[in-house]
Parts: C-alpha cells; structure tokens; sequence
C-alpha cells in the first residue's frame, strides 16, 4: 500500500477512537440514569406536568408500549446530557491538530462554555419558556373539549424546546469562533446589531405559541444579551489574538 492514503486512515482510526469514548460517555450516563426514569420523567417535563395538575387532569397513555418508550427516551436524553462534556472535549482533541498553539489553549474554556451555555438554555427553557407555553396550552381548554396530552407528545415537545433553546443559547461560541476564524469581524458584528435584534424577535415569536409579547420577550431579550456578548467577547479575542501575532519589537515598542 503507498503512504498516500496514509494520513486519511490516521484521521479515520482518531475519528474512531473519539466516537468510542463518546459512544461510550453517553452508554454510562444512560446507564446510570435508568435507575430512576419515573423520577428523572417527572423531573424534566414538570413544567406541562404542573400545567395539566392545575387543570385538575393528568397526562395519559394511549398504547402498551408508550410509558416504555417514554422513559427510555428519557433516559437516554439524561444520558446525552450528561455525557455533553465528554463529547465536546472529544470533538476538541480531535480537531486540536490542526491548530496553532495559541487556539488550543482555548480548549477548557471552549468545553465549560458550550457546556454551561447548553445547560443554561435548557434552565432558562424549564424555568421560564415553557411554563408560559404550557399554561396558554391549558387556558385553550373549553366545556366542549378536555385536555388530554400523552406522555409521548409532551416528551417530544419539551425535549424538543430543551434541545432548541440549549443550541440557541450557543449563539456567542458560534459568533466568538467566526471572529477568531476571520470569517466575520467584532466591527462587522456591531454595525449589523440591528438585523440580530430583528432575527432575535422572528425566532422569539416562532418558539413561542402564545400570542402575547411578554412570552416573545422572554426568548428575545436573552439571544440580544447573548449577541452582545459576542460582540464584547469576540472583540476582546481578536484583540488580543493580534498582539499575540505582532513581532516583540512591535509589541515593546
């Protein structure tokens, strides 16, 4: 065999071994979580489990199988959660090779950013955006119909909102990296704030069914906070990035 292919059996063999750890990441964090899927169930869709309680019903299964499926999804979205550290770094060791040595040392802070950005979505997405969407839900009910939600709906319904507003709540790392990569500028990003407001307001009204502005607002005023982040972050980074890159007698002088 000739040594060309050499370097893309390498990346492959590499590819392989991320995966496995986190294959394997999110294998033992499900495992651990099956433990308790009735407990982590009640837990993570307590926000449409209060809203139906306080109409005085209770959430329903209309197969043999689905309370089944349910849980196992549960756990093994507990399980994808848990492990999200994990993955991430993999990703990082994994494309680190082909960055110059001041981006590697972004490393840790890239994992615990995404991480903790990930997992405040989701907290914002528990505690705020989905109570206001399960209580305009309710308040739709009349004499004439009864709410009846089944377990796999609301299942797929908040984890669904989990997953959107935990990858929407990523929008600084996104915007910081395409700064750092020269794809866009920290001046580009400030002089289009506009139009991110504006997109902030589109996504706000689409993720949230009721029609009021205050639950629009809910979603739209954090991705404008976390848009100027970016813009603050990203400008601080390239800055400092520059410097880094001038000759020392630039940089003493």
């Amino acid at each position: 065999m000739s040594d060309e292919p050499r370097p893309i059996l390498e990346h492959l063999a590499e590819l392989r071994r991320r995966l496995f750890w986190v294959i394997g990441a999110w294998a033992a964090a499900s495992l651990a979580a099956s433990f308790w899927p009735k407990e982590l169930f009640e837990i993570l869709m307590a926000p449409a489990i209060d809203a139906v309680r306080a109409s005085g019903h209770t959430l329903i299964a209309v197969a043999p199988s689905e309370l089944f499926m349910t849980y196992l999804k549960t756990i093994l979205l507990t399980g994808f959660v848990v492990a999200m550290p994990v993955t991430l770094w993999q990703l990082w060791a994994f494309v680190a090779p082909g960055l110059y040595e001041n981006e590697r040392r972004l490393a840790l802070p890239f994992v615990l950013a995404t991480s903790l950005l990930f997992m405040v979505g989701c907290a914002f997405s528990y505690f705020f955006a989905l109570p206001v969407m399960f209580r305009y839900f309710v308040s739709l009910e009349a004499d004439y119909v009864q709410t009846s939600w089944t377990t796999q709906e609301v299942f797929s319904t908040v984890s669904t909102m989990y997953l959107a507003f935990g990858v929407s709540f990523e929008v600084p790392i996104v915007l910081v990296a395409l700064a750092l990569a020269g794809v866009v500028t920290p001046q580009w990003l400030a002089a289009n704030r506009k139009y991110a407001i504006l997109v902030a307001f589109i996504v706000g009204a689409i993720l949230t069914p009721s029609p009021d502005a205050t639950s629009m607002m809910l979603l739209a005023l954090p991705l404008c906070l976390l848009y100027e982040l970016s813009v603050w972050i990203s400008r601080a980074l390239v800055r400092k990035t520059s410097q880094e890159l001038l000759p020392v007698e630039t940089r003493e002088s």
